[in-house]
Order: structure tokens, then sequence, then C-alpha cells
């Protein structure tokens, strides 16, 4: 089994309601609920169409969050990296294991165990965390800028928990090529 660091630091604000974890304000709500939701905007825009969204918006995201914790906690390159996935893990989307990862030519592998989605949705057949690879490819990229590198990256999912014969996601990074830019 997998061991976590220690419990992510959840406060409340009394008066407001607000919960903020790493400084951040923070929503609390039910996986089914949140899934449910993720399923009908997925029925409503198409399976495509959704997971070029979810790609750029949690780009942006994992950018931003990355940046902000490398200067909060003084950590840099692969440590960045190894902290997001960390986070991620501790959030209940599922475990998220960095198999491989080499910042000089821009690839990585992660290994997603316990998925939320394929606990909440079983054996689709489908790649049902598509969410997640615009995470990987932000996290990679904010890691590249600050290292001084111009190289650039893209993620996909190659094979999911959720498909017959899996029994883990997996997603790969890779440099851009030139045409992709």
């Amino acid at each position: 089994m997998t061991k976590l660091a220690p419990a992510l630091p959840i406060e409340v604000d009394s008066e407001t309601g607000v919960w903020t974890t790493d400084a951040l304000p923070m929503l609390y709500v039910p996986r089914h609920f949140f899934i449910n939701n993720h399923v009908a905007v997925e029925e409503a825009l198409g399976a495509e169409k959704y997971a070029e969204i979810l790609y750029h918006a949690g780009y942006k995201s994992a950018w931003h969050w990355c940046e902000k914790e490398a200067e909060l906690h003084d950590i840099s390159g692969e440590a960045v990296f190894e902290h997001y996935m960390t986070r991620l893990s501790q959030r209940g989307w599922g475990l998220f294991i960095t198999e491989q990862i080499d910042l000089d030519s821009g690839t990585a592998q992660v290994r997603l165990e316990h998925s939320a989605f394929v606990y909440q949705l079983g054996k689709t057949g489908n790649k049902e965390e598509y969410m997640f690879t615009g995470w990987f490819a932000g996290a990679m990229d904010q890691i590249l800028a600050a290292c001084g590198s111009s190289l650039r990256t893209v993620a996909e999912q190659t094979q999911s928990a959720a498909e017959p014969g899996c029994d883990v996601g997996i997603f790969a990074v890779q440099p851009l090529t030139d045409a992709a830019r």
C-alpha cells in the first residue's frame, strides 16, 4: 500500500464557511455529486469537446498551482512535480504515482491507482480520467519554464482502469512537436 504524506491541513472559516488548503479556497463535495455533473456535461457537449475544454482549464490551473507552491515551499524541478502528485493523491481523485520523469527530455509517465472515476462509474470500456491530462502537461510546463527551458509538452491518457483488462490508469507526457505548437 502506498503511504501518503500527512493529512492535508483544512481550515474552515467560522464566519464564512470557506474551506482552505494550501492557502487556496476549496470546495468539499461528495464524489457522486461531482462525477454525476461531469457525466452530464460530457453527455451535453460530447466527450471529445469536453475533454478539450478540461485539458486547457486543467493545464492553466496546474501551472498556477505549481508556480505558487514552488514559491511557497522553495522547491523546484522534479520536487514540484512530486509535491503536485502527492497533493492530488490526498484530495480523493486517486493515487498518482510518477513512474518516470525527465525534465531534460520533457517526458513523464504517471500511474493512477484507485481512480475516483472508476470507483463511481465502473468498467465502462472508456478512458474515463481524461480530465487529468492537462494537469500533467501544465505542471510539467510550469516546471520547465521556471528552469529556463523553452520546451513545452502535451499529455495523454494511454490506459484507464475502466478499460477491460486494465487495473490502473496511465498518462504520458511528451514534448510538443513543432507542428503541434
